[in-house]
């Protein structure tokens, strides 16, 4: 029999709970404050959850999820309602999104460096030589290319060229820390003993991943005083750093300028198909500035440089409602992965969310996924859509559809690439912007139309989220949206 209030030797915790026998005073007094401390802790997060459930049950809290395929636009769209509810918060990370813009700097140049490679290899080759043309799209070498030469000068230049590779393997250490699955996955072989400046030493690296629950903007910045109201956003970088990514993009600075406006390289590219101003994070127009020494990013910059993230962002931020703001409410929003093997992990957040931003990059109509070479990028686009508005349990969800990266499209159809080529569908209509963004927004209307499982409204915008000032008008026409509903729903506006 066990007496109250005494631990007994049947009670399996009488002996990690039980004090020890012989304790001081003194220890005893810490013991309690220790005790009462862990259980003011305890109650707090009692009290946080208690809140949070509460004020989703009251609406207090507006849910706003990004949805779409890898590349769409999902983490700019994110950083825009950073830029517009969080500014200040935005400005701290300056410092890190330099890294980033350096990191994209770097990969672009290596992809040129592969692009020599692979053409001097083709040059060079016993079944691929200038003499013997090939129709083959991704050969370095066609009926059109046979007369190109690389040069004892862009030997060189690409020799000069090569510690940027190792500023590059030092920037994705940082980003991916050892033993990760991101750092295996991205991680670059190191260069060494290259037998030939033009050696193809088969080291392409994937993309570069971070996990959206590594605070990978803390590594790159000082730490500024929280109670400053204000800073600069160069005392966040450390400038005397020997180890500053900046300083060898610095003395790289003119022969990355060389090699990007060569038109010999330029050619090269084009014969191999890589557009390289229609990737994310692309800044070559922008060496001057962004390998300044004490380069700072912009805005502008932030919005369009390029971090692939797996996992799930979530922002949070205050937003006032109401006659003259007089409601504050808290708004969540939360991009998630767009590859295939991520879309799983979606369902969890449809139950209630209030809105969803879905994101079509409508540019991509002739790529394909990186995860599978077989399916077209829109035509994925537009199955996702359709999976979207029908599902059941956002049958009165707020969707809202963004044909996102105009800028691109335009540049693609002004270059002469057919939309008819990659979309069937889309027949003998003219190949410009006008009639292909026309047709792609009735496409997608009529999707909804047909599929949705009750009636709704269709919201869409043709957009550019990497423009700043367009996309915060689009967002704030948005929050009032879904505000609107909100108060619809509680009854407060008709």
């Amino acid at each position: 029999m066990v007496l109250a209030g005494k631990p007994g030797r049947d009670d399996p915790l009488a002996h990690v709970t039980a004090p020890p026998p012989d304790e001081t005073e003194e220890q005893r007094q810490v013991r309690l404050m220790e005790e009462a401390e862990a259980q003011r802790v305890s109650d707090a997060i009692d009290y946080d959850i208690q809140q949070e459930k509460a004020a989703n049950f009251r609406g207090d809290i507006i849910k706003v999820l990004l949805l779409g395929q890898s590349e769409s636009g999902k983490s700019t769209t994110l950083k825009n309602f950073q830029l517009l509810n969080s500014p200040k918060a935005f400005k701290a990370e300056r410092a890190s999104w330099r890294a980033v813009v350096l990191l994209n700097v770097v990969r672009s140049i290596r992809t040129i460096l592969e692009a020599m490679s692979d053409f001097h290899d083709a040059q060079n080759s016993p079944t691929l030589s200038p003499s013997r043309p090939t129709t083959s799209p991704s050969s370095s070498v066609s009926s059109s290319g046979s007369f190109l030469r690389l040069s004892p000068e862009h030997l060189k230049l690409k020799l000069r060229l090569l510690p940027l590779l190792q500023v590059e393997e030092s920037l994705i250490r940082k980003l991916t820390p050892p033993g990760s699955p991101e750092f295996e996955s991205t991680h670059l072989s190191q260069i060494t003993n290259l037998p030939s400046p033009f050696a193809s030493q088969n080291v392409k690296g994937k993309e570069i991943a971070v996990n959206s629950q590594f605070a990978w903007k803390g590594v790159f910045s000082k730490v500024v005083s929280s109670t400053r109201d204000s800073f600069d956003s160069a005392e966040l970088v450390d400038w005397e750093d020997p180890n500053d990514p900046g300083r060898i993009i610095h003395a790289c600075s003119e022969d990355m300028i060389k090699l990007w406006k060569d038109p010999t390289i330029q050619k090269i590219l084009r014969l191999q198909q890589i557009r390289l101003e229609d990737m994310g994070g692309f800044f070559l127009d922008d060496l001057e500035r962004v390998t300044s020494p004490r380069y700072i990013p912009t805005n502008d910059d932030i919005l369009r440089a390029r971090l692939k993230t797996l996992g799930v962002s979530e922002h949070r931020f205050k937003f006032k409602e109401g006659f003259g703001g007089t409601i504050t409410r808290e708004w969540r929003v939360y991009d998630v992965g767009g590859q295939r093997s991520l879309r799983a992990a979606w369902a969890p957040y449809f139950d209630d969310v209030n809105c969803i931003l879905f994101l079509a990059p409508i540019s991509a109509f002739d790529q394909v996924l990186e995860e599978d070479p077989t399916v077209n990028r829109l035509e994925d686009s537009v199955l996702l859509w359709k999976s979207i508005v029908s599902n059941k349990l956002l049958a009165a969800t707020n969707i809202v559809l963004f044909l996102n990266k105009t800028d691109i499209l335009k540049q693609k159809l002004q270059a002469g690439i057919k939309f008819a080529d990659h979309l069937v569908s889309y027949g003998d209509r003219p190949n410009d912007f006008e009639s292909t963004s026309y047709y792609l927004r009735k496409k997608f209307a009529q999707i909804q139309k047909d599929k949705s499982p009750q009636r709704r409204g269709f919201f869409c915008h043709m957009t550019t989220v990497t423009d700043p000032k367009a996309t915060s008008m689009i967002l704030i026409e948005v929050q009032d949206t879904v505000v609107r509903k909100n108060l619809a729903q509680s009854h407060l506006v008709s």
